[in-house]
């Protein structure tokens, strides 16, 4: 499935559904959001469903980077920085379409590549 290391994949197989995503806007003011609608794509992306993503997407059209934070049900806490993609069609925009809920809009996938991980202060990855 990865390219990560088996910590972090077996972090995100036992992941509390609720995560947080955060951008920043080009003054560099942050803009967190909670996430629910989220899977793993090939071995190195993040995608997000793009349901009601408003500053956000603004953020990411504006060249954002972003962080990505998850808890385990055990509580262990990870952070996932990278780069971000937005797509509206291809391989990865009809992967979400099977995976987000059809009660939400699905008008997009946002893709973080993962290029660092972090448990704590300890990087685990990157």
């Amino acid at each position: 499935m990865s390219k990560l290391p088996k910590k972090i994949d077996d972090a995100w197989i036992n992941r509390d559904d609720r995560c947080v995503f955060t951008t920043v806007d080009e003054a560099g003011i942050s803009n967190s959001v909670y996430i629910t609608c989220t899977a793993r794509y090939g071995g190195d992306l993040i995608v997000i469903a793009d349901n009601y993503l408003s500053k956000t997407k603004k953020n990411i059209f504006s060249g954002s980077k972003g962080t990505f934070l998850f808890i385990t049900k055990d509580g262990d806490a990870y952070q996932v920085k990278g780069s971000i993609e937005y797509h509206r069609e291809g391989e990865i925009f009809d992967d979400m379409k099977t995976w987000n809920p059809e009660k939400h809009p699905g008008h997009g996938a946002v893709a973080l590549k993962v290029e660092e991980v972090y448990s704590g202060a300890e990087k685990v990855f990157g």
